[in-house]
Order: C-alpha cells, then structure tokens, then sequence
C-alpha cells in the first residue's frame, strides 16, 4: 500500500533540504566548522601526499558546512596527544601553614551552641544553654559581660555591622534584640513555633532570617518587627541559614537533606538542591568568592551562586559535621560530633590537616564535640565552641614553612561526582 503512495509524495526541494541541512550543520557543529573550513582552504595550498601505514593511521570524520563529513588523515600518536593537551591538569594544592589551639576560654555552665564575632574584630559572643550570653575579649579572652533573658538554651547569635545591636534566638521560640550600649533587650520578634536555632543579618538591608524546628525561615523588619515573610518548603528542622547581598541573598540547609535558594524580592524558592544524601547541618558562604559550601555526614560539597551549580566534593570526614566557615585566605574547616577539626584547601579540596582538641579536665571524653565555629574578621584566628563547655581559640603555627610541614599530595584522577 505504502509502496503505491510514494510516487504522490511531492518533489524534495534542493534548495531548502541544503539550508536546512547548513542549519542543523551549524547547530550540531558550530563549534568545529571554523576548524573544517581552514582545513579545506589550506588544501588547495598542500598537494604532498605523505605514505603512512595503515597500522598508524586513523580516520577522522569532521563535519562540514554543508553536513558532509571531511576525512582528515591523523596518526594514532597524534591523537593522544590531542587528548592529553584538552585534558586539565590536576592542580596543586596552595600550601597552608597548619592551625594549633593557642588558648581554651572556661566560664560556661552548659554546652556552648554558638558564636558571633564583632565587625571591629574587638570581641565576640557565645551563646550556651545554661541561658546565657557571655562577651569575651578577642585579644585577651577575658570576660567582658554576661548578658542574660533567655529562658532557653542560646542557638544562635550575630552582631549587626551598622548598629550597635546584638540579635538572638533560642529553645523558648524567641528572637531578641539586643542594645549594646545599655546592654538589653529592645525588642522581641515573635512568630516561631518552636525552637530558633539558626539567624542571619541582612548584610545591607534591615532584615533579620531566622530559622528553626518548624521548618521555615522567617524575614523579619528589624525596626518594625514586622514578620515580612515566611519561607514554607522545607519539611524538617532547618539547621543554617546564611544571608548575602547578591543573589541567591537567602540560603537555608535543612535536615531533610535539601538546600534551598531564596529569592528575597518575591519570598519564594528559587531552587532546591537535592545532591546530599544526609540531613544539611551547615551552610556557609565564602568571603571572596562568589561560592558557598555546605556540610552533611555524607560530604562537604561546594557550590556555584547564583544558580547553585555543584563545583566538588570534599570527602573524608565521615562523621556528624555541625558546623563549617571559611577564611578569605582559602582555608576551610570542618567541625564534628566527635570533636575531629579538617582544614581544607577551598580551591583543590585537599585536606592538609586534622585536628582534635582535648576535653576539658573533669569532661566525659564524649563532650568532645564542635557545635559551631567562626574565623575572626581578619581570618587569622578560629574560634570554636564545644560540648565540654569551653570556647577554644586556634592560629596559624608561625613557624612552619613548606619544607617543614610540606604538601603530601598525589594527584587523585578519579574525582568523585555525585
């Protein structure tokens, strides 16, 4: 039947089968045709014919303009070294001089859950959950102040840049603000439904993100205490939530093993990163760089902003990581459940050093864990704090050089991609 009706089918048209043919060659090809039509306007110029056994000799077909495919004659030696210089190489991890405890700071009752450090890099805050806000000295680690109000373990703390105000949050569902130069509470933010455990300042606008057990993320007016949005799509306990002024400018890591992308503007996900396999305890983003990383029992993976693109995988610490924050000098560190410290190389994913800090005298040796951690604002100094009830402060060894504690790398080729 099929047989009989083909010779009503109507005349191909030549014309438009060429240009639909160049068309869909430029498509498919584009990036190889300017090749092709060098190699076709050399050959007019070249007519020596070179003799080369048919062991050595491969064909390559290279598409041209008008989709036919050139055969262009390339030894097999050629090739591999073709493929060897479109390889890239593995890059060599920048040395980093290795990080030593130089001072541990007692005077908590309870486990110490977070710390925020000052924008003049003068002091820094801890939160606990004996309820309390203590004000260290960066330089001399002594006490300063003890602010209290909370009817609940501290979980998260930040100093604003612009004013004189130092926000918390906690275990009895409260957001506070506090004025630093008469050191209490101004206001309270209330929406939460259950503990607060992570908050975040707007780097440039007057808002306050805070985020919790009832898996949103909450906006807030600082001056007004308007609740400007809710951030609903998470379906577990928030754990991080970190702010900036380019977009995406919210990014919230959760323990239902996703990360979210905010947009701000409409109070809507962006995207979700779905990679990790294990819930998401801390997200953090770089100083420099327009990246972020997050942690999870699985991996540590960095990623790309605006769009969220996975760059790598930083595996090897396999335990329950709470907390991560990087310098602008490309160090990463990672603090664990078990009290272990990694220091990464940011830019290669090298791990150059491991740590783990005793306990604390009198301490179960099961107190060890890092429940967060920050870098000072130059970068120099780590500040942790720990189950044990310390605050311990870290600094680069200023006596290593290279040749003391030098790089041990080999170039892994299988990277790892999931």
């Amino acid at each position: 039947m099929f047989i009989s009706c083909q010779g009503l089918l109507p005349p191909v048209d030549e014309t438009a089968e060429k240009i639909r043919r160049a068309i869909k060659a430029r498509d498919t090809y584009g990036s190889v045709l300017h090749k092709v039509q060098h190699i076709k306007a050399k050959e007019p110029h070249q007519n020596k014919e070179t003799d080369i056994s048919s062991s050595e000799t491969s064909m390559e077909l290279v598409p041209s303009t008008d989709n036919q495919l050139v055969a262009t004659n390339t030894t097999n030696s050629q090739i591999i070294q073709q493929a060897k210089s479109k390889a890239l190489p593995m890059p060599k991890p920048q040395w980093h001089a290795p990080w030593k405890l130089y001072r541990v700071i007692s005077g908590h009752l309870g486990w110490v859950r977070c710390v925020a450090v000052e924008p003049g890099n003068e002091w820094f805050a801890t939160g606990s959950a004996d309820k309390i806000i203590k004000i260290w000295d960066l330089a001399t680690g002594k006490l300063k102040l003890s602010l209290t109000g909370h009817v609940g373990s501290v979980r998260g703390l930040t100093v604003s840049p612009r004013h004189p105000y130092l926000f918390s949050c906690g275990d009895d569902r409260t957001v506070k603000c506090w004025d630093l130069e008469y050191n209490k509470v101004i206001r309270h933010y209330h929406g939460h439904l259950s503990s607060v455990n992570t908050i975040s300042l707007h780097p440039t606008i007057d808002v306050l993100i805070t985020a919790g057990r009832d898996s949103t993320a909450r906006v807030w007016d600082v001056r007004t205490k308007a609740n400007v949005y809710t951030l609903t799509g998470h379906t577990n306990t928030i754990a991080s939530v970190v702010t900036q002024a380019a977009e995406p400018q919210v990014i919230t890591g959760s323990h239902d093993c996703t990360i979210r992308l905010w947009d701000l503007a409409a109070g809507k996900s962006l995207c979700t990163l779905t990679n990790h396999k294990k819930s998401v305890r801390s997200v953090t983003l770089h100083p420099t760089l327009y990246m972020f990383a997050s942690a999870s029992p699985d991996n540590i993976k960095q990623w790309k902003c605006p769009e969220g693109n996975f760059i790598q995988n930083l595996p090897g610490h396999n335990a329950i990581i709470n907390s991560i924050c990087v310098n602008p000098e490309g160090v990463l560190v990672s603090g664990a459940d078990n009290g272990t410290m990694c220091f990464w190389d940011w830019r290669t994913g090298y791990n150059f050093q491991r740590l783990q800090a005793p306990v604390q005298p009198g301490s179960m040796d099961s107190e060890s864990g890092i429940f967060s951690m920050t870098f000072d604002q130059s970068g120099s100094r780590l500040i942790t704090t720990e189950a044990d009830k310390t605050v311990k402060l870290y600094k680069e060894d200023d006596t290593a050089t290279e040749e003391s504690h030098p790089v041990n790398w080999k170039p892994n080729m299988k990277r790892s991609r999931f």
